[in-house]
């Protein structure tokens, strides 16, 4: 397992949608992942540590869990079926361990509640997680802009634009 923390909520464009970033702890791999407006908006609370005047639904249960005498140990993401992610929480009650499935981002909202590690399986971070591109240096950024700009002007003096067919333009406009 490879531990994470929240990196920041995005805003999808196209849709209501939100996308939780996590970020590796010892490397710069990222792993989006598809949640809910409410739940982004629940993590994103929390986060912020902002109080709320009646507790939302991560916030009970927590409360419940502290009631009943359960800690919650860790999150983990454990698995990625058919483009879904799947995750579990892990408590312990009397001191035994379980595991409760969970949706991730429910998990998430509570882990940030509760202040415990979140892990991702690796073999998820494997086949879902990305690494952004290094910044390009700016003299070499600007020897390919001159080598692209080189082949763009080959181009157009290879073009003949003596024998267009262009239509005369409109005196009236």
């Amino acid at each position: 397992m490879v531990e994470v923390v929240i990196d920041s909520i995005r805003v999808s464009l196209m849709s209501p949608q939100r996308i939780v970033i996590l970020k590796e702890m010892d490397s710069e791999r990222f792993l989006p992942i598809w949640i809910g407006p409410f739940e982004a908006d629940a993590i994103t609370l929390s986060l912020q540590e902002l109080e709320v005047a009646r507790p939302m639904t991560h916030d009970l249960l927590r409360n419940m869990l502290q009631v009943l005498g359960a800690q919650v140990l860790q999150v983990k993401i454990t698995e990625l079926r058919e483009d879904v992610f799947y995750a579990c929480i892990v408590i312990s009650v009397n001191g035994r361990e379980m595991e409760i499935d969970s949706r991730p981002s429910d998990a998430l909202a509570l882990a940030v509640r509760v202040h415990v590690p979140i892990f991702v399986a690796e073999v998820v971070m494997d086949e879902a997680a990305s690494i952004p591109e290094a910044e390009v240096d700016a003299d070499d950024a600007t020897e390919k802009g001159d080598e692209r700009l080189e082949i763009f002007k080959d181009f157009v003096e290879t073009l003949d634009l003596d024998n267009l067919d262009l239509p005369e333009e409109d005196p009236s406009n």
